[in-house]
């Protein structure tokens, strides 16, 4: 699946995603610094009705969020983590496999082994005219 979108567009995009993605829990999301994965995911979470503010993880390495119909969101950003075995000290295996909970992991290299086999792979790409590429595999 893809979508090409402006940030104008996002939100209808989001809702075009969840619509999609009904059942899927987990996902990666790849992408060069700055294409907006952070964003994206503020968009998702808005679809679902998280009312908290969200913000980039990059520090926290774990946010976690309640859609409005209580579902947990974790978005996790393992940048900083140096390998597999920090990221499951940090908890990012439990997250992952948290019954019922939505995942979006950005920098998820360091924990591939890690991932169930049904993950939703994303790909953001930062066009020419700025508009986004987001493509879903």
């Amino acid at each position: 699946m893809e979508w090409i979108f402006s940030e104008e567009e996002l939100p209808a995009t989001a809702l075009s995603f969840w619509q999609y993605y009904r059942e899927q829990h987990v996902f990666t999301l790849e992408g060069a610094m700055g294409a907006g994965k952070t964003t994206l995911v503020k968009a998702l979470c808005a679809v679902k009705g998280v009312a908290d503010a969200t913000a980039s993880p990059t520090f926290s390495i774990i946010n976690q969020y309640i859609s409005a119909d209580q579902q947990p969101i974790f978005h996790l950003d393992l940048y900083r983590l140096r390998d597999e075995e920090e990221a499951i000290a940090a908890g990012v295996e439990d997250t992952i496999y948290q019954p019922g909970a939505i995942c979006f992991i950005e920098w998820p290299d360091i924990i591939a082994s890690l991932l169930p086999p049904d993950t939703v792979r994303l790909q953001l790409t930062v066009l020419p005219d700025k508009k986004r590429l987001l493509r879903a595999g």
